[in-house]
């Protein structure tokens, strides 16, 4: 597209029109030095100003490139002020123009400059009517060390203007305590520090009378204030932190921002915390009203937070899992006339409800606590359809007791939309390819990654749009913000996270071939370059749990820990390494064969490396993210590859046999010959190797990681289920010996071929390869005989009534009732036979199709 505005831009050089588009064709594809260069033509040529802030804009872009050298971006900062300085209309006639310039004299240093344009009429006014000029305006001011004076603003608009901006509070808050933000802190400074800080609380307790229950903004600096005073001892004493707290729980506790609102001030000890309790205990009342409803949900919050280890014990939890769902059942009668588009003011008990039974779980290690965490949230979510809290702890909990499908069925309850799918994808897709059926034609959780994937394919076409319509509307302030948001959508790690599951379930359902091999080896090389973004959001979820314990998120983990950059760089590494094996293609002849746009490489100096180096590292970091059970698995796929990499680079065909058959392959579909390419003139094009004298190398034993493997892994899959551990520690060990022995497929591909291997002498080699397979079959067989049984197990009568028995306490305690545990039961245990069954059955199919 750049080519062709170019060439036609060349031919018009006064179609005006023409040029707008070839400079948008840069934009769109971030070239910001050819769409300077074009903007600055553009100017020139056709004397409109607003060609000119392109061009500046463009600059200022140019300068932030990660890939910009250091000097060269001062160089074109201090070009960018020379335009924007020289424009024949002032930058204060437009916001965002106001707002570049200040951008370019900040990233220069220019303070006192941009301080001048500032504390001008002109630049007050735009100041005034523009947020992002003002918050701009904030930063330099910070900056050139002007805190006292931004508090002194800051308090003129809070009491003359009644601005209630929280922003304009922590101005005022870090003015009182400029005098101590230094290292040295001497006592006069400190004294200064004292006075200031004594007249910012009275200032503040006037206002927090005056709004009374109006605002609460007044109160919540009070309580910032006190924290920062005793950080930097200069409270007036150890009552004013009780005092504050109660006053505001008077007044904001029968609302539902007040636990999250206390929480950063009420990490307390010894008798402050005994007193903060026996006041919180105190003001629980009747639940009549709604407002006694959430006064009463934040009392109970705010005393778990700061429960002792002697309060957390499995009666003293068990007691208040009855009271918490005992009160909300009392709660959902105050909101028996909503429709069902609203939520339940009750829906917090609910969630602590869940997060109590969670505990006690992990303190007790019985698994019935996790089925009546799921009968009190299945109940919920049917009272509060739109609750996303309760859909995505039982999220978190179906996959823990092993029901993937009904995991799913919650997620997608949530209805979650665009940029969503990259912050919350991760809930239902992380180590997905655990719960995965592809392997028997079920593709659901393929295309759940599929489906979340689309956000990435708009990103690259939309983001890049909106660019173009800021320039067009001169919109400058909203462009870097667009930029960084593709970028992050670009390089986002929960992206490629859903890349490799998604791999893995696709080897697992598809015929291995070259295609295949070749097109994601590609992919996974351009990921493999990527710097990740991580946008997951862990905090969606709120957590109830008292402050020593872990949170609710990391309770339910999946084997207690988060796949991040360095699980998907050891993924990454054995994937790419086994494609490069199973692929003809090399870096030449990739290079020719490629069309399209690569992605933007990182600028980590690591990328520098030969690719092979980067392939063999192995960062403790990396490890540390693995269970153990990967942690075997890397170190069969590090020996299978090394073992067989000499054979691989012996018997691949040299770049010119590749190409030339790429060009056959190419005119017999098209009818046009492949351009561009230097095809061999002599027969080499069929030799398996370039070297005709070179002697095969010699077929070696495999070593013990490969051929043990199996074996090990038949022995601890035959321990977990002895142990009776949760579904998805059984289910990790036996994907990862089934996606052991595809990775041996894959790698052994090569050698499938008769000639190949008699060619090149390597029957010992093939006969290697077929013993493996054979271990392989026999471990993986029982396993899915193990499987199938298990699935068996609880979705029987007697394993429903079971669990209906194990929820006792729930429904005979409350007001769930025996037929709704009943029927949670049945669609429990249908889904872990589901889940069961059809792994078996897949790791049967796998088998046939990979030893055959």
């Amino acid at each position: 597209m750049v080519s062709m505005y170019e060439d036609a831009f060349k031919q018009q050089p006064n179609n005006e029109d023409l040029g707008s588009q070839t400079f948008f064709a840069n934009v769109r594809i971030g070239n910001w030095k050819a769409a300077q260069q074009i903007a600055t033509k553009m100017h020139k040529q056709f004397q409109e100003e607003h060609y000119l802030y392109w061009s500046i804009m463009s600059a200022f872009l140019q300068a932030n490139d990660p890939s910009t050298p250091e000097m060269l971006r001062t160089v074109l900062l201090k070009l960018a002020h020379r335009l924007i300085s020289s424009a024949s209309t002032p930058s204060y006639y437009s916001a965002d123009r106001f707002h570049l310039h200040l951008t370019i004299l900040r990233d220069l240093g220019l303070y006192d400059e941009a301080c001048q344009m500032l504390d001008s009429d002109a630049g007050k006014t735009v100041c005034s009517a523009s947020l992002s000029c003002d918050e701009l305006r904030r930063e330099i001011w910070k900056l050139k060390g002007l805190t006292k004076e931004e508090g002194e603003r800051a308090q003129k608009r809070i009491v003359e203007a009644k601005d209630r901006n929280w922003l304009e509070f922590l101005a005022v808050l870090d003015a009182a305590f400029a005098d101590v933000a230094g290292q040295e802190v001497d006592e006069a400074k400190k004294a200064a520090c004292s006075e200031a800080v004594a007249k910012t609380r009275e200032l503040l307790a006037q206002i927090a009378e005056e709004d009374g229950r109006r605002d609460r903004s007044g109160l919540l600096a009070l309580l910032e204030l006190e924290k920062r005073a005793r950080a930097h001892n200069v409270s007036i004493g150890p009552s004013e932190l009780q005092d504050l707290l109660q006053r505001y729980f008077q007044r904001v506790g029968d609302k539902a921002c007040c636990f999250e609102d206390l929480k950063p001030y009420i990490d307390l000890q010894d008798d402050e915390l005994s007193t903060w309790s026996a006041f919180l205990k105190s003001q629980t009342s009747p639940l009549a009203t709604t407002e006694d409803l959430w006064r009463y949900i934040n009392v109970q919050k705010l005393l778990r937070y700061n429960l002792s280890e002697a309060e957390v014990t499995v009666e003293l939890e068990t007691a208040r899992a009855t009271e918490f769902l005992n009160a909300y059942f009392e709660g959902l009668k105050l909101g028996k006339d909503l429709p069902d588009t609203e939520l339940q003011p009750a829906d917090d008990l609910a969630v602590l409800t869940g997060q109590v039974l969670v505990n006690l779980w992990k303190l007790s290690g019985k698994l019935e606590y996790l089925y009546h965490a799921l009968s009190a949230l299945e109940y919920a979510s049917s009272r509060s359809k739109h609750s996303f809290r309760i859909h995505l702890m039982l999220v978190r909990i179906y996959r823990l007791v092993g029901a993937p499908s009904l995991a799913l069925e919650h997620y997608r309850a949530i209805n979650v939309k665009q940029v969503q799918n990259d912050t919350l994808s991760h809930f239902i897709l992380s180590r997905a390819s655990l719960f995965s059926l592809s392997s028997v034609g079920d593709l659901t959780y393929s295309s759940e990654c599929m489906e979340a994937s689309q956000i990435y394919m708009s990103n690259s076409q939309e983001t890049a749009e909106f660019i173009v319509r800021a320039f067009s509307t001169e919109k400058y302030s909203q462009i870097p913000d667009f930029i960084v948001f593709e970028d992050r959508l670009d390089n986002s790690l929960q992206r490629d996270l859903t890349k490799i599951e998604h791999v893995r379930m696709r080897i697992a359902h598809e015929q291995i071939n070259s295609d295949l091999v070749d097109m994601e080896l590609i992919e996974l090389k351009f990921i493999f370059d990527r710097f990740h973004h991580d946008n997951r959001d862990f905090e969606v979820q709120p957590n109830y749990q008292p402050r020593h314990l872990p949170t609710f998120d990391q309770q339910t983990l999946l084997f207690n820990k988060t796949p991040g950059p360095g699980w998907l760089s050891i993924f990454l590494k054995v994937y790419i390494r086994a494609f490069q094996l199973a692929s003809d293609l090399d870096d030449t002849v990739e290079d020719k064969l490629l069309i399209g746009d690569r992605p933007k490489p990182s600028n980590d100096p690591e990328n520098r490396l030969p690719l092979k180096e980067r392939l063999a590292k192995r960062k403790q970091e990396e490890l540390d993210e693995l269970t153990p059970d990967e942690l075997a698995f890397l170190e069969f796929a590090t020996a299978l590859s090394d073992w067989l990499a000499p054979y691989h680079d012996y018997a691949r065909p040299p770049p010119s046999a590749v190409l030339a058959e790429a060009a056959k392959q190419t005119e017999l579909k098209t009818g046009h010959p492949l351009k561009g390419l230097e095809l061999p003139t002599n027969g080499s094009a069929t030799n398996g190797h370039t070297k005709k004298d070179e002697e095969p190398p010699t077929v070696q034993e495999p070593p013990a990681a490969v051929t043990k493997f199996f074996d090990n892994m038949s022995a601890r899959f035959n321990d977990l289920v002895q142990r009776e551990v949760l579904p998805h520690e059984i289910l990790l060990v036996s994907s990862l010996t089934q996606e052991a022995l595809i990775l041996l497929s894959i790698e052994t591909m090569r050698f499938k071929n008769a000639a190949v291997v008699k060619q090149n002498k390597f029957g010992a080699l093939v006969q290697s390869f077929k013993e493996i397979r054979q271990k392989a079959a026999a471990s993986l067989n029982e396993m899915a005989a193990t499987l199938s049984k298990l699935g068996e197990k609880d979705a029987t009568v007697e394993g429903r009534k079971a669990f209906v028995a194990a929820c006792k306490p729930v429904w005979e305690s409350s007001e769930l009732d025996h037929d709704f545990v009943s029927t949670v039961s049945k669609k429990v245990t249908d889904a872990k036979k589901q889940i069961f069954e059809g792994v078996a059955k897949g790791i049967c199919r796998v088998c046939k199709n990979h030893t055959s």
